[in-house]
């Protein structure tokens, strides 16, 4: 039986900051890029046991076992360019605001001298920067609504990732899993 879900947003704001966002993708600022930024925590490069499992009829059936050992864990930040789908990231040991401003930093130097709107969730370190934003008055941050994070469009890569690239992969480094989530990626 399949598990359905959802979320329900209390955001008093929700029709504006919804409209805000689905207005950048239908009808995008003229020279203008919009991106969809947001952040994995968490990732784990998992080394999974691997091999053949022997039936009583003969037969085998390859497959991982459960166990696995760990190799540590990373934060990847990632911005989805949307006329593109070009993808930037970076990888982080950890998921704060000043982590958050770096990557933002190199996601800005990729695109020098160009208006930038970026879509981003409610996250608070994604909140309160108008002392980054006023040395960066070029760029324009868009929040989705409260539990609605769906609408950034990043998260649908994120899901890709997660289901196609690493479901079941096995990383023997952190640095592999590092490499294996920039794979596709423009940086």
């Amino acid at each position: 039986m399949a598990r359905k879900s959802w979320c329900e947003s209390n955001d008093p704001n929700f029709t504006a900051k919804a409209a805000d966002v689905v207005g950048l993708y239908v009808a995008p600022p003229e020279k203008a890029i919009v991106l969809c930024v947001d952040e994995k925590p968490s990732i784990q490069a998992l080394e999974r046991a691997q091999g053949y499992l022997k039936l009583p009829n003969g037969r085998a059936l390859t497959g991982q076992s459960h166990e696995y050992k760990r190799h540590g864990t990373t934060t990847l930040f990632a911005a989805l360019e949307v006329a593109t789908g070009k993808i930037i990231v970076t990888h982080s040991k950890r998921r704060r605001r000043v982590e958050f401003l770096d990557f933002m930093d190199s996601v800005t130097s990729a695109f020098p001298d160009r208006q930038l709107h970026v879509i981003l969730d409610d996250l608070k370190i994604h909140k309160k920067n108008e002392h980054w934003l006023k040395a960066h008055p070029n760029v324009k941050f868009h929040f989705t609504p409260t539990s609605a994070s769906w609408l950034n469009q990043v998260e649908v890569w994120f899901s890709i990732l997660q289901g196609q690239s690493r479901s079941g992969a096995s990383f023997t480094s952190l640095k592999q899993l590092q490499e294996h989530s920039a794979s596709g990626s423009s940086q």
